[in-house]
């Protein structure tokens, strides 16, 4: 079954890529740029089995397109262009807002008391394989290269961390080994974080990262590949583990690209 599955797979990849479709990329997708000619031919593979798999389903009136669709899988299979990966084996569909939207939100406060309420969201990921986003934010994260924020990379992150068996910020990792370095410095990292935040210091990762370790991870994993040059000189060791688990150095790139 695996082997038909990766033949179907490998047929789709060496499909002839939409020429509307590459213009998408190069309009839409800043990222895209950066990489050689070599990976974005393997991202587009990545994409056309992205597309071929998951659907995608438009609410509060929005119709879906080959804009949206090719643009939020190219950022979603930028996180994959180097793993062994299964293309988000769990993800079911991908709903896609025009606007940013509300939804209902509990919190738990401090003597066991629960706050519910409806809170305006830009996009989330849900462990039964659903993600859903704002195209406006799509757009305006995938345009912006430089803010350390994006909606797609941060809620596919989840994804990827779902895949472990739970949310928690430690995704399924490549090898053993790699689990003590990850529980050290991210655990290192996140309270470091934490500190920062409760003493009024400034950090250069972003507070909603404060919120639990799985957001620490969406939240690192945005700066990884946003903002990388200073992710690396300020949290090199959280930078080394970002790079052997995506199998990228976006750091080297942005480094070529201002030569």
């Amino acid at each position: 079954m695996f082997e038909r599955k990766e033949k179907r797979r490998q047929r789709l990849r060496e499909r002839p890529f939409p020429t509307t479709w590459a213009q998408i990329l190069e309009q839409n997708v800043t990222y895209y740029r950066q990489l050689t000619p070599e990976e974005q031919a393997k991202l587009r593979g990545h994409i056309q089995v992205f597309l071929d798999e998951n659907p995608f389903e438009g609410c509060g009136g929005l119709e879906i397109n080959d804009e949206i669709r090719v643009t939020i899988a190219a950022e979603a299979c930028i996180l994959l262009l180097h793993r062994e990966t299964d293309y988000y084996p769990d993800l079911r569909s991908i709903l896609v807002y025009p606007h940013p939207y509300r939804a209902p939100h509990t919190r738990h406060m401090p003597g066991g008391i629960v706050v519910e309420g409806i809170q305006g969201r830009l996009g989330e990921s849900w462990e039964r394989g659903y993600v859903v986003l704002s195209w406006d934010e799509v757009q305006r994260t995938a345009h912006n290269h430089a803010d350390a924020h994006n909606v797609v990379f941060h809620e596919f992150a989840h994804q990827l961390d779902s895949q472990s068996g739970g949310d928690a910020g430690v995704p399924t990792l490549p090898n053993r080994a790699m689990y003590a370095a990850w529980v050290r410095v991210m655990g290192s990292e996140y309270e470091h974080l934490l500190h920062d935040l409760e003493r009024h210091h400034k950090s250069d990762l972003d507070a909603y990262g404060a919120t639990n370790p799985a957001e620490f991870f969406a939240v690192i994993t945005e700066a990884f590949f946003e903002k990388p040059l200073p992710l690396q000189h300020h949290h090199p060791q959280l930078y080394d583990l970002l790079a052997s688990f995506y199998q990228q150095d976006p750091a080297a790139r942005f480094r070529k690209s201002k030569s």
